[in-house]
C-alpha cells in the first residue's frame, strides 16, 4: 500500500490517476481528513498501516505577497518543515518516500562563451534570448550536483524558492528517499497551478527561458523511478530541452488563437520580486532508464487536446482570476 500527502492538489490528483491506473493501492490523504503535519499522527499512522511507499505532494505556492498576514509562515510550514518531520517520521518507520521538489531553486543556465561554460543568471536579457533563438544546443541545465543558486543561501530569491531549497538541504541526507524537481508544470486541466493557465491569465508576461514539466509525464517519470528501484537520490524530472515564453506564446496563438503580449527583458525589473527562471539538465534521469518527450512534442499534444476540449464544448472554460501563479 502506498500513502499519497496533498492528494487533492493539482500536483497529488495527478499521483493519484496515475496510480490507479497502475493498480496500485494506495491511501490518499489530505489535511482536510487528516493532519498529517503532526508528527504524532503521521508516526502512529505509519506505524499502524506500514506502506510500503509514501509520496509526499503537498505544498504551498502562496499568493505572491509575500508581506500578507502570515505568508512567509505558511510557505515555511508547508514546504520547508513539513517535508523534515515526513523524512524523520519515515527513518524512524523504513519506509521509503518520495518528495516533490522545486527546480524554482536555481536561476539562469550554463550558457558556452569562448569555449567554456559560464552561469549566465538572466536568461531574459535581449542577448541570451537571441543567443537561445539562433544557438540553442550552447545552453545547458544545471544538474542534481550543482549548488542551488537562487536560495536563502545564495541571496536574493524569492521566499518560495528559500523554503524549496532549504527542505531539500534538510532531507536530502535522512533515510531512503526520492527528491523529484519538476519545473513549472503544465498540462490541459484547467487548474491554477497549471502554468498555462498564467499565459490565459496575465494580459503581459515577460519573456525567459525555461525548463517545463508535463505534469502527467513527469509523474510517470516520478514512480519508474520508483518502480525500477533506481538509486535514491534528486532527480530533476523535466521534459527534455527547453522553449522561451514566446516560442510558446506562439504556439498557443497558431493552435488556440490566444496571444498573451510578451515582454521583452524586463524580468530583471528590480520593482518586481525575484523570480526563477532556468534550464535543468536531465541527464541523469535518462542513465536510469526514463526516457520522457521532447518539450516542444509535449506543449504541441497539449495545444492539440485543448483545441480538441474547445471544439467539443464551446469554447476553453474561462480564466479565473486573482489565483496564484505557479511556482514550480
Amino acid at each position: 500500500m502506498i500513502l499519497l500527502l496533498g492528494a487533492s492538489g493539482y500536483i497529488g490528483r495527478t499521483f493519484a490517476s496515475e496510480l490507479r491506473r497502475r493498480g496500485h493501492s494506495f491511501i490518499p490523504l489530505t489535511r482536510g481528513a487528516f493532519d498529517y503535519t503532526r508528527f504524532d499522527f503521521l508516526f502512529d499512522y505509519l506505524r499502524t498501516m506500514r506502506p510500503f511507499f509514501l509520496i509526499n505532494a503537498a505544498s504551498y505556492n502562496g499568493t505572491g505577497d509575500p508581506n500578507a498576514d502570515g505568508e512567509r509562515e505558511k510557505l515555511m510550514a508547508a514546504n520547508a518543515i513539513l517535508p523534515q518531520m515526513i523524512a524523520r517520521v519515515c527513518l524512524m518507520t523504513k519506509t521509503p518516500w518520495g518528495h516533490v521538489s522545486s527546480g524554482s531553486i536555481y536561476t539562469g543556465a550554463k550558457v558556452i562563451q569562448n569555449e567554456q561554460f559560464v552561469v549566465q543568471k538572466d536568461l531574459s536579457q535581449p542577448e541570451m534570448l537571441d543567443l537561445f533563438e539562433k544557438h540553442p544546443k550552447r545552453f545547458c541545465g544545471f544538474s542534481e550536483l550543482d549548488e542551488p543558486n537562487f536560495s536563502f543561501r545564495t541571496f536574493p530569491c524569492n521566499f518560495y524558492s528559500g523554503t524549496k531549497a532549504l527542505a531539500e538541504e534538510a532531507i536530502s541526507d535522512i533515510g531512503h528517499s526520492y527528491i523529484w524537481r519538476l519545473r513549472l508544470p503544465f498540462n490541459d486541466q484547467d487548474d491554477p497551478c497549471n502554468w498555462l493557465r498564467r499565459l490565459r491569465h496575465e494580459t503581459e508576461v515577460h519573456d525567459n527561458i525555461n525548463s517545463f514539466s508535463h505534469l502527467e509525464d513527469c509523474v510517470k517519470a516520478c514512480l519508474d523511478l520508483w518502480q525500477l528501484r533506481a538509486p535514491y537520490g534528486i532527480y530533476n524530472v523535466t521534459n527534455p530541452g527547453a522553449m522561451t515564453t514566446r516560442q510558446i506564446a506562439d504556439e498557443m496563438h497558431r493552435v488556440l488563437k490566444i496571444k498573451p503580449a510578451v515582454l521583452s527583458g524586463t524580468a530583471g525589473d528590480a520593482a518586481r520580486l525575484p523570480e526563477s527562471n532556468c534550464i535543468l539538465d536531465v541527464s541523469k534521469l535518462l542513465k536510469a532508464g526514463i526516457k520522457l518527450r521532447p518539450v516542444t512534442e509535449a506543449f504541441d499534444d497539449c495545444f492539440n487536446r485543448l483545441r480538441l476540449t474547445a471544439r467539443n464544448t464551446g469554447g476553453l472554460p474561462p480564466v479565473a482570476r486573482n489565483q496564484p501563479t505557479p511556482a514550480l
